[in-house]
Parts: C-alpha cells; sequence; structure tokens
C-alpha cells in the first residue's frame, strides 16, 4: 500500500477534542494496523491548499500516494477497502456494511448532529423547535435500538460502521441522550472499549496537547 497519510488541524479549542473526525479515520487505521503518518492543516488560517484537498475548509483528508480523499465516511470505506479488518470480504457482508455506513451518516447523525449541538449551545428545550429535534432524535434511536438489542456489531465482525455508528452515538451520550436506550448505549460501551479506539482517542489529544505548548497556551 502506498504511503497512508491523514491531515487533521494543527488546534482546535478544547470542547471539540476527542470528537474531530480524524479520530474515526485514526481509529480505522488502527483497527487494521495500517501504517500511517499524521499531517496538520491551519485550523485558524485555511487557504487554498486546504480547500483544494477538502472544498468545505474542514478535516479530515486522507492521501495514499496520489489520491486524496475527504469525508470521513468515504475514507473509511476506502480503507475498508484494504483490510478485512474494517470490511467483510463476502458481496453480503460488504452490502450489509455499506448500507450501515450511510445509514450511521444519513439516517442517524442526521438528527443526532442538530440535537447535539443544540445541548452544547444550551438551547431552551421548551420551544417547539426543540421538540422537533428531539422527537426527530428518539425516533431514529427507537428504531436503532431493537437492532442493537439483537447483535453485537452491524454486519457480522466489527467494521467501519461500527466505527461511524459508534462514533455519532456516542456524541448523543455524551449528553445522556441515551439514557432510554440501553443497547445503544451498551454498543457504545463495547465499541469505544476495544484498544484501537483508545489509542485513536489518546493520539489525538496528545496531537493538539502539543500544539497547546507550540502556542504557548
Amino acid at each position: 500500500m502506498a504511503d497512508l497519510t491523514l491531515t487533521t488541524f494543527d488546534w482546535v479549542p478544547e470542547p471539540p477534542r476527542g470528537f474531530v473526525r480524524d479520530l474515526r479515520v485514526r481509529w480505522a487505521l488502527e483497527e487494521a494496523a495500517l501504517p500511517y503518518r499524521v499531517a496538520s492543516a491551519p485550523f485558524e488560517d485555511r487557504g487554498p491548499a486546504h480547500f483544494a484537498h477538502q472544498p468545505f475548509g474542514q478535516v479530515p483528508w486522507l492521501t495514499n500516494g496520489d489520491l486524496s480523499i475527504f469525508e470521513s465516511g468515504a475514507i473509511l470505506l476506502h480503507l475498508g477497502e484494504r483490510s478485512a479488518k474494517l470490511m467483510p470480504t463476502d458481496p453480503h457482508g460488504r452490502a450489509e456494511t455499506t448500507e450501515w455506513v450511510f445509514a450511521a451518516l444519513n439516517s442517524v447523525e442526521m438528527a443526532s448532529l442538530p440535537w447535539a449541538m443544540s445541548k452544547f449551545m444550551g438551547h431552551p428545550t421548551d420551544t417547539a423547535a426543540w421538540k422537533f429535534v428531539d422527537d426527530f432524535l428518539k425516533l431514529r434511536l427507537k428504531h436503532l435500538e431493537p437492532v442493537l438489542a439483537g447483535r453485537e456489531w452491524l454486519a457480522g465482525s466489527f467494521s467501519v460502521a461500527d466505527i461511524l455508528m459508534s462514533d455519532v452515538l456516542r456524541v448523543v451520550d455524551g449528553f445522556e441522550g441515551l439514557a432510554d436506550s440501553p443497547a445503544c448505549r451498551a454498543y457504545v460501551a463495547r465499541s469505544t472499549g476495544r484498544p484501537a479506539f483508545a489509542k485513536a482517542h489518546a493520539d489525538q489529544m496528545a496531537h493538539f496537547a502539543a500544539a497547546d505548548k507550540a502556542r504557548g497556551a
């Protein structure tokens, strides 16, 4: 495999640390034991070179030789093509993994992100707008709960689908949004209890801590 380089921000404020989405890619790379290096892009001064790799000025992106891929879901599918530890090799398993990747990003995160952002911003919870957001997430969790109650992982063995789904759900869990979804909560604990997650999380936190020192913070 060509050299893999994961690019993330050189620094971020404290609140998003541990949740910046390069963690999803770090996690996958650690699960598959694929060698990689980490590069940095400026957080505060995003220039043309950044937008050439990531048209929305976000992170992460992964370069694999002369190939550059943005969006965490696309990156994980790319890595899944290269490691049976990240995606099953049989057609049924690959199809099931792919559909759950899209479910995590399009069905669950679509509902969880506005909910979590509202919680983070401290928006009032006695409004019609909040009720809509809260009900939307609860509906998604209602349908996901029996799925996760009946299986350990989404597509048989642990896969990129589990990295994405558990990363989406752990944000909700951080705001106690899984209190009425015990199977979802157990799934997050099971996923984040894996050594590869612990390594990826620690490495991301260390990356930003080193940036603090470099900035004299």
